[in-house]
């Protein structure tokens, strides 16, 4: 996919995943931001990831986005949301969009490209299994789209995993 083919919302609402994973970098932590709109276009929830800053390994930005949009929406206004993240959910994190009942998806890099970046160490490498294998396992549909202006969302992860 490519930037021609995301609606303008989808590009704006992405552009800004993108900006939190640089915002998140800056606070030393690996750069990784997502987005969760309503179907109104009402931002419910933005975050990065804060790993290195909380110690908590489940702090990627998809799970905190999920956690502020859950505490404040229902189920059923998740359901016609949106999360834009700036890189391929993992496992985790496709888990917990499930959980939140998010019926769809947008992300920049794809994870396959993210390995490029992270290296061979054992303590940056991810479960090699596509956000897409983990929501197609739910018992209802979960549109997901990208990878997505993959140049601009590769940009805050250039030197910033130790090889």
């Amino acid at each position: 996919m490519n930037e021609a083919t995301l609606s303008d919302q989808d590009g704006r609402y992405l552009r800004r995943a993108i900006e939190l994973s640089a915002h998140g970098r800056s606070r030393g932590n690996r750069p990784f931001g997502a987005v969760i709109v309503g179907d109104d276009g009402q931002v419910l929830a933005e975050a990065w990831c804060n790993t290195a800053e909380t110690g908590d390994c489940t702090g990627h930005a998809e799970t905190n986005a999920v956690r502020e949009a859950s505490s404040r929406h229902g189920r059923d206004t998740l359901a016609r949301a949106t999360i834009y993240s700036s890189g391929e959910p993992c496992v985790m994190c496709a888990g917990a969009i499930f959980w939140s009942n998010i019926r769809r998806v947008v992300f920049g890099i794809d994870a396959v490209s993210l390995r490029a970046f992270r290296g061979e160490r054992a303590d940056q490498r991810d479960a090699q299994l596509s956000c897409r294998d983990v929501l197609n396992a739910s018992p209802h549909p979960v549109e997901v789209i990208g990878p997505a202006l993959v140049q601009e969302a590769s940009q805050p992860h250039v030197g910033a995993w130790r090889t």
